[in-house]
């Protein structure tokens, strides 16, 4: 520390530590603000900047594994000189590129070329002189000495004792270790007051949020404070949300940094200064972890989102601080200098045919996982079954990758390819059932090909030639008609369908008494199938289906039951008998959503959300991910039935082709312009996936109010839902939507967010609305969701259809 006989140089010294802290009207002086005089060519660990205890220092840093440089911030009195902030991490500068002022005042990185690699955004300032702060913050002056530019506030991946972030600001990782550019995480301070750590992917688009802090309001700040402590202050009051749940001690003998890593995990570390080691040497001179946020990224990633750090078909494992992610038995790394793009089985996937090596069950075998769980990849559950028979169903399902139960419990959970990012379970009696084939698998030849290369290899004789084409003929014939004869079913027991007589259905039901429901489909029945007594099945008898024969209702059947997804019913099996059509699907033990939204109490606003989520998610799948498109045609709160667990599962899709055109007409008239078709059911508009977009704007805004579209129009009002709705956006009186509600109306920002996409989808013209994949995405909140249009809507009945 200077002597007390020096004040200037104290004060000057004090202003340069308190700069960040204080508004920008503080200036420096000139003794304090130093020059560009000319440009500064690269040279390795040389400071073109120090600050004033020579504890901070801006230069050049040629990058490991590369001949190029880094213009950075480090800290200088270390061995290990560690970067906490750089300019070029995604355009390395080559040899003979320069740092310089410019005459117009603009510090500037270019290359030998001439081209610019970085520039300190200064808003058209002019720039004079910079200055290295000790705090580790580099300022550019303008020539008033006045702070336009600090690397305080354009933060890389680190942040440091004294750093405040305010709304809208972030730090990214790095690639890697050793690489700087932008890498796949990002922590960003949100204009609602949440810390958020997001999983991105390039371009730069968010995949998915896996971790936040809660719910702060406005004019929040993250704060590293100089005691080494972290948290979001909320506004000028003292409410704070701590980071770090330790007390870190005394400052003095450490510097500190808090850094988002490569891996994700956002760390708080410490390093003895060189001045506190011990005379022995016997005190640590690295830098040591204090704190992770989150303490097992592969636990939060893994349990909230399907994509996790180590991707599809791997596991994620932490060990000794660090996660680590490794492929299973038979598969191997997609790419192995990138472990977190997943693994990819070193067998043929299953076809589902009757050629596919999981169609031989002798030539399936099971690797047994203790404690590990793939989260969020199923699409079955079945409880009160033992171990033995939980591999069972994995094996009679050809889309079964594996199956997750627990040791001496009851519980079974069925996994589907691609695997979600897996992970050890914190439940040590789960074991992974790992489905894979026994050998060298390979697919069966063609017949008709081994028939035509034997033929080949016969003689030359005319007549045998003759005889053998004949003969050839014969049995080509007879192999396309025996293809066309397992063609019909193929499709149907690949699935593993239950093929059911409409006898065990007339007993399941006890003769058709118990009803669930009636729909445009036909009527639904509770009933309880003999080949499984222990849990209920709802069993759909359909009318009036297309008159196209067994093959039509096959067909469509096999689309249905190709399509797994948590938030579809299943469907379980098919009758076909002569003139009866029915179908048996998984039991929903809670109702309808309409049961739910427009009962006597009405459920958590949270819940309201997660289960609009769950639908969004589910009609994805059908538009986008299906194998066959499917376009439901008739989405609306009755058609959405929830599981035990209250999660939301689509019913009915896939059964439009079977409607009778007349009925369809029919339903299509009766259900009018306040229920939830869009408006080219009215016209001759062309029918798309749009139709369900609109009709899910339709019951996302139920979901919000928990009011029925269909009633609020035949009340006093006396104007469609939707109507209503855009009137309260538009006035800014969102709160009228969820009265009474007071968790929806301390949740604004959500009940806009939801609002605004409502109104997306329900625009008139097809065009304008998103896809359901858009729709996921601004719900989840990883996308921006920008002011709609005013949706023209009919307002009067539709006109008739001849």
């Amino acid at each position: 520390m200077a002597s007390p006989t020096c004040p200037h140089f104290c004060s000057l010294l004090l202003l340069l530590v308190l700069l960040p802290l204080l508004p920008t009207v503080f200036t420096f002086t000139k003794d304090g603000c130093q020059p560009l005089n000319s440009p500064v060519p690269l040279q390795d660990k040389s400071p073109v900047y120090l600050s004033p205890s020579k504890e901070f220092a801006l230069g050049f840093r040629l990058v490991q594994g590369s001949q190029n440089f880094l213009l950075a911030v480090w800290f200088n009195k270390i061995e290990d000189r560690t970067i906490v902030w750089s300019a070029n991490g995604n355009k390395l500068a080559p040899p003979s590129s320069q740092f310089k002022l410019t005459s117009d005042g603009e510090f500037v990185l270019d290359d030998p070329d001439g081209g610019l690699l970085w520039k300190a955004q200064t808003n058209g300032r002019k720039s004079t002189c910079a200055a290295m702060l000790d705090n580790g913050n580099f300022v550019i002056l303008d020539e008033n000495y006045s702070p336009i530019w600090e690397s305080f506030k354009e933060p890389t991946d680190t942040i440091l004792p004294g750093q405040i972030l305010g709304m809208n600001s972030s730090i990214r990782s790095r690639k890697s270790e050793t690489d700087y550019a932008d890498g796949r995480y990002q922590l960003s301070l949100q204009e609602d007051g949440n810390l958020v750590l997001y999983l991105l992917s390039p371009p730069r688009n968010v995949v998915s949020v896996y971790w936040a802090t809660g719910t702060m309001k406005w004019k929040s700040q993250l704060v590293f404070d100089e005691a080494g402590h972290i948290y979001i202050k909320h506004g000028n009051t003292s409410i704070t949300y701590n980071l770090t749940s330790d007390d870190p001690g005394s400052n003095q003998p450490y510097y500190r940094l808090a850094r988002v890593d490569h891996d994700g995990v956002f760390r708080l570390y410490e390093h003895l200064k060189n001045e506190n080691k011990a005379s022995d040497g016997s005190c640590s001179l690295s830098w040591t972890v204090v704190q992770e946020i989150p303490d097992d990224i592969c636990m939060t990633i893994a349990s909230s989102y399907s994509v996790g750090w180590c991707g599809y078909n791997s596991i994620c494992e932490k060990k000794l601080r660090q996660s680590v992610c490794y492929c299973p038995d038979r598969y191997s790394f997609v790419n192995t200098s990138d472990p977190w793009k997943g693994c990819k089985p070193d067998f043929p996937l299953p076809s589902c045919q009757t050629d596919g090596w999981e169609a031989d069950k002798e030539q399936v075998e099971f690797q047994e996982l203790h404690n590990i769980d793939w989260p969020l990849s199923d699409y079955a559950f079945h409880s009160g079954v033992e171990n033995a028979t939980c591999q069972q169903l994995c094996l009679d399902d050809c889309f079964c990758a594996a199956a997750i139960y627990e040791r001496n419990g009851s519980y079974c959970w069925m996994k589907k390819y691609p695997l979600s990012n897996g992970r050890k379970s914190l439940d040590v009696t789960r074991v992974a059932l790992l489905k894979v084939p026994k050998g060298n698998v390979t697919k069966k030849k063609d017949q008709s090909t081994l028939v035509l290369v034997l033929a080949l290899l016969l003689g030359s004789s005319t007549f045998l030639n003759i005889l053998l084409l004949v003969a050839i003929s014969t049995a080509l014939f007879y192999l396309y008609h025996i293809k066309l004869k397992l063609a019909r079913n193929a499709s149907i027991s690949a699935t593993n369908m239950r093929s059911y007589t409409y006898e065990e259905l007339h007993k399941a039901t006890g003769g058709f008494k118990q009803t669930l429901g009636r729909g445009a489909f036909g009527t639904v029945y509770k009933g309880v199938v003999a080949s499984d007594p222990k849990r209920f099945v709802a069993i759909k008898k359909l009318e009036k289906v297309v008159d196209e024969g067994e093959k039509e209702f096959k067909t469509e059947v096999s689309v249905i039951c190709q399509t797994h997804h948590k938030n579809l019913v299943r469907l379980l099996g098919y009758c076909d008998e002569g003139e009866h059509r029915l179908l048996v699907y998984e039991y929903m033990s809670n109702g309808s959503l309409a049961s739910l939204l427009f009962g006597i109490s009405r459920p958590h606003w949270n819940q309201r959300v997660q289960i609009a989520l769950g639908i969004a998610r589910g009609l994805m799948y059908l538009h986008e991910e299906c194998s066959t498109q499917i376009i439901h045609c008739d989405i609306k709160p009755q058609n959405i039935l929830l599981d035990e667990y209250f999660t939301p599962r689509i019913s009915d899709f896939g059964l439009a082709k079977l409607l009778l055109a007349e009925q369809s007409k029919a339903h299509t008239q009766r259900r009018g312009t306040v229920g939830y078709f869009a408006p080219e059911w009215f016209s001759k508009a062309s029918i798309s996936a749009k139709v369900d977009v609109y009709s899910f704007g339709v019951m996302l805004l139920e979901i919000i109010c928990c009011k029925s579209s269909v009633s609020f129009a035949m009340g006093d009002e006396e104007e469609a839902l939707i109507d209503w709705a855009y009137e309260c956006y538009m006035e800014k009186r969102l709160e009228k939507l969820v009265e009474n509600d007071e968790e929806a109306r301390n949740d604004m920002k959500r009940l806009e967010r939801l609002a605004i996409v409502a109104i997306w989808c329900i625009q008139e013209d097809p065009s304008l609305r998103p896809t359901m994949k858009k729709v996921t995405q601004m719900l989840e909140g990883v996308v921006d969701v920008y002011v709609p249009p005013r949706p023209s809507l009919y307002t009067s009945p539709p006109p008739i259809i001849s």
